[in-house]
């Protein structure tokens, strides 16, 4: 009997399924199609696209791709820390239903805390620097919780945002402090996750891995993976001015590059536990100004709204383009979008203040007034 037209679309359809489902059958390390109902809020952490920049890449003769971890539930990469501490802390009996979670957080890893414990039941208090952008605090006071802006001082100050969360942890019952800077669940996050997605979703044709540092977790945990896959993946640590991370990788000393950055979030002044003894085959030191322009250059070229730390990865995979020359592949990440930042990196009185407006390519000025 001659098949219906209906029957064949339906061999050709199984066909197809065989062909290319299973390519997206595993990922983070489990099994499950990307396209199936996920288990709430925690559930859906995860999964974020890949996309080809293509401006970018046909500059740069090289594939440019960005993950769009502003495309987790939460609207940051951070959504994944958040998610593997809290989960490590309950594995581990440490965390027990109705308990706090007491974090030192920028701020995308409180957003992305606030969400997962509104989702599992949890309280939750956040210490931040008194430096971060009002859209955040608003936020995180949006989503529930107790933040507490502290005045911004070094790591080795015991008034330290980070140290004054430790010690709020301590003094409650049945609470946690993450510790997103030490604690290596946050790195195991992304080598269970990030880095199999990555891995995946080029199907193993990835040249280079670039991203900055903030915890050194997204860093840490891609690295580790790309290079347990492919040793020869080239894994370059992007770095702001006012960090130490340039200069300790490229010398050997642990000593500031500039006097400080407008981007948040990332740029250390030490060697977190997430990043220690991870693969760092060099580090690229990009200068706020770059910064500034690839933010308006993402938006205007390739469609993308985001800030400044995310500009700033793009920026890294671009020279690691040039270092690598054309016809490689090249992975990084824009962590979050620009709404969280428009009340800084898209006022002109802001940027002028900070001598970046003239960084911004003239055809790009249109959303000014005069």
């Amino acid at each position: 009997q001659k098949p219906t037209n209906k029957t064949y679309l339906s061999f050709i359809y199984l066909k197809i399924w065989k062909l290319f489902g299973k390519r997206m059958s595993v990922v983070g390390g489990e099994k499950g199609n990307w396209n199936a109902i996920k288990e709430g809020f925690n559930g859906s952490v995860g999964r974020t696209p890949l996309i080809r920049l293509s401006k970018l890449s046909q500059e740069t003769g090289c594939n440019i791709l960005a993950k769009a971890e502003l495309q987790n539930p939460g609207g940051s990469v951070k959504d994944r820390a958040a998610y593997f501490i809290i989960k490590d802390a309950e594995e581990k009996g440490l965390l027990k239903p109705g308990g706090t979670v007491v974090e030192g957080t920028a701020g995308n890893t409180g957003i992305g805390m606030a969400h997962v414990c509104n989702a599992s039941g949890y309280k939750l208090v956040i210490f931040m620097p008194d430096t971060q952008s009002k859209e955040k605090i608003d936020l995180l006071r949006s989503l529930g919780a107790d933040v507490r802006p502290v005045p911004a001082v070094p790591f080795n100050n015991p008034d330290n945002y980070n140290h004054q969360a430790r010690r709020h942890a301590e003094s409650l019952p049945n609470a946690i402090w993450g510790n997103q800077f030490d604690n290596v669940a946050n790195r195991e996050g992304h080598f269970l996750t990030t880095g199999p997605e990555i891995w995946e979703q080029t199907e193993g044709k990835i040249d280079g891995w670039t991203v900055s540092s903030g915890t050194g977790g997204t860093y840490a945990g891609v690295s580790r993976y790309l290079k347990s896959k492919n040793p020869d993946i080239k894994c370059y640590l992007a770095d702001p001015p006012g960090s130490v991370l340039y200069k300790y990788f490229t010398t050997g000393e642990l000593e500031r590059t500039g006097n400080g950055s407008i981007t948040e979030g990332i740029g250390q002044g030490r060697v977190t536990d997430n990043l220690k003894d991870s693969p760092v085959d060099g580090a690229i030191h990009i200068e706020d100004a770059k910064s500034v322009e690839m933010v308006y250059k993402l938006l205007y070229e390739e469609g993308y709204f985001v800030g400044a730390s995310s500009a700033l990865n793009v920026c890294a995979a671009v020279e690691l383009a040039k270092i690598l020359g054309p016809g490689h592949t090249i992975a990084t990440v824009i962590c979050d979008g620009g709404y969280r930042y428009q009340s800084r990196l898209f006022n002109k009185e802001w940027l002028v203040s900070k001598n970046l407006f003239e960084c911004i390519p003239e055809k790009y000025r249109k959303g000014f007034s005069s």
